[in-house]
């Protein structure tokens, strides 16, 4: 499922740029009713998407106990091909 939605993800994101970059407008509308870019809806996205990771990593720690950053050295999501040696 997480593959599926980064790939649909990725595409929506290059027809968006290719049909006026950045500062186009899109149809969410801020607190006080102005259309936003979508510069902004990306910044906001990734600022949400950061604050979730960070709460599951905390969930994670507490489930097996691994802290740090980095994933172990073998693994790989499935959307990313494997990096040889």
């Amino acid at each position: 499922m997480w593959d599926g939605a980064v790939e649909r993800s990725r595409a929506r994101l290059a027809g968006a740029l290719a049909d006026g970059g950045l500062d186009r407008r899109v149809h969410l509308t801020s607190v006080v009713g102005r259309s936003v870019s979508l510069r902004r809806l990306l910044f906001d996205l990734i600022e949400e998407y950061g604050r979730h990771t960070g709460h599951a990593d905390l969930l994670r720690e507490s489930v097996d106990g691994r802290t740090g950053e980095d994933p172990p050295a073998d693994w790989h999501p499935a959307s990313t091909p494997s990096r040889p040696g």
